[in-house]
């Protein structure tokens, strides 16, 4: 079986900050993964959705399938350290986003899951800000702007996401 990076065009190393056309196969990419993940985890996540850019038809985005995973409790994704890393996945802490626990697949993300609290303040503006790019156009098309000029002026990913971040706090909190 081919690697599910290479079967949906997904990869991105740790020192690129790339963005690309947008796939149609990656709400495919998405659920194949939720599958896994959850067989993993069973009951303790309580739902799995795809968020972020490769969650949005027709926009671009860094070729990584984002995954929020929520659970009852934040101290619970500490216990899926294992059963992510049988997966593939390794541990990255909070990532400096409080109330989060990451995980990525592969050297060349493949796959970044982040574990919240289910139906908290993050889970909820995640959803809301995926729902409005997917619904709003003229959203959609001031955010792809916004990312393209980022990918194009900003020297890591870092400085990306926080060039984004103003931007997702406002349309995540409104709506």
């Amino acid at each position: 079986m081919r690697d599910s990076g290479q079967k949906f065009g997904l990869g991105l190393e740790q020192d690129s900050n790339r963005l690309v056309e947008p796939n149609p196969l990656w709400p495919q990419a998405f659920s194949e993964e939720a599958v896994r993940i959850k067989a993993a985890l069973g009951d303790r996540a309580l739902a799995i959705e795809h968020y972020g850019s490769t969650a949005v038809p027709g926009l671009r985005a860094k070729p990584i399938i984002d995954l929020l995973i929520g659970v009852a409790d934040i101290g619970e994704g500490l216990n899926f350290i294992e059963p992510m890393a049988t997966l593939g996945y390794d541990y990255a802490g909070d990532q400096g986003i409080p109330d989060h626990h990451i995980f990525g697949r592969g050297i060349a993300r493949t796959h970044l899951a982040h574990v919240v609290v289910y139906e908290s303040d993050q889970w909820r503006q995640s959803l809301r800000f995926r729902d409005r790019l997917r619904n709003e156009p003229d959203v959609r098309a001031t955010y792809e702007a916004l990312k393209l000029e980022l990918a194009a002026t900003t020297s890591t990913r870092g400085e990306y996401t926080a060039g984004k971040t103003a931007f997702v706090a406002r349309i995540s909190a409104s709506g």
